[in-house]
């Protein structure tokens, strides 16, 4: 007996919305094996190495078992080749500072054991989230520790001097907040100054007697005849903070700025920071403060190709504070 085909239709599964409207159909992805999917993930998962900086630090980290290097500089070298075996990768990392004080407090307050791999992992996850840290972008270990440090110093500089602005509170004779107030002047006398300086190569630097901290911040800024000088937002948030510190709290400090333009001498030139207000040094206050030994007073010889000048107004406005 003959039996007929049995004719079937099978519903074809849409089209996106994009190609349906091109009329041209998805372009099928590549078919990829778990490994090698798992390897992609690799490379786009950031890492984080936290770096022991000093002697004192490593010594503090062998009394764990786990702990297995025996030296700093050979922990070091094992740190730089590991470094260089992830960027080898094209894998993103950072380096953070760890702080084995740090670390025994996290241990106790987590509950965790110190003297374990996994501790020490989960430690510097954290370090990796707020800590000081630095892209490692294939610069020599004994480049990258004194940056690192530096990275860690300011980042502990600004962290205080925000403390200290946010717990000025209100004025109570006008009922604005103190802090506030304090970095938004000296955010005024920031931009006033740079504008002033005009054209050229601007290396500041602002230190501040706050309470029992000096605290000092850097900025590098670039200037032209036409526009105002680029900042990078982080290092100017932190002077700016620092500078605020001094201003709000009507303490000792000092302002320097340094210019450099082609063919002509660096110029140096400095502010006082007195009663909250930004005021110029004279040509020979900034000459003694450079050519003086902070430590033990003794001259010392000018650097040559260095023209030492006085200071010019800034821009401040007045305030009940």
């Amino acid at each position: 007996m003959h039996r007929s085909k049995k004719h079937t239709t099978t519903a074809k599964k849409p089209r996106s919305r994009r190609a349906a409207e091109s009329g041209s159909p998805r372009r099928p992805r590549p078919a990829h094996t778990a490994k090698a999917v798992r390897r992609t993930l690799r490379k786009e998962a950031p890492s984080t190495v936290g770096l022991l900086a000093d002697a004192y630090d490593f010594e503090a980290m062998t009394r764990y078992r786990t702990f297995t290097f025996d030296d700093h500089p050979g922990y070091l070298r094992h740190v730089d080749g590991l470094l260089r075996s992830l960027a080898a990768q094209g894998l993103h990392t950072t380096v953070a500072l760890f702080d084995p004080e740090e670390y025994t407090e996290f241990c106790t307050a987590t509950g965790i054991d110190p003297d374990t791999p996994a501790a020490r992992t989960r430690f510097t996850a954290e370090l990796a989230a707020a800590g000081a840290r630095l892209t490692y972008t294939g610069q020599p270990i004994g480049t990258l520790v004194p940056e690192l440090i530096n990275k860690a110093v300011r980042q502990a500089t600004w962290d205080y001097a925000t403390l200290l602005l946010a717990d000025l509170g209100e004025c109570a004779e006008c009922g604005q907040d103190i802090g506030r107030s304090a970095f938004a002047r000296a955010s005024t006398a920031l931009t006033g100054l740079l504008a002033a300086a005009g054209p050229g190569l601007h290396h500041l630097v602002c230190s501040v007697q706050a309470r029992q901290e000096q605290l000092i911040a850097v900025l590098h800024a670039e200037g032209s005849t036409d526009d105002p000088a680029p900042l990078d937002e982080s290092d100017a948030a932190e002077f700016v903070t620092v500078l605020a510190a001094g201003i709000a709290q009507r303490s000792p400090g000092g302002l320097v700025l340094r210019s450099t333009t082609a063919d002509a001498p660096d110029r140096v030139r400095g502010w006082r920071l007195h009663e909250g207000r930004l005021h110029p040094l004279t040509a020979g206050e900034v000459f003694s403060a450079y050519c003086t030994d902070a430590d033990t007073g003794d001259p010392v010889s000018p650097e040559p190709g260095v023209e030492y000048e006085a200071g010019f107004p800034v821009d401040q406005p007045d305030t009940h504070h």
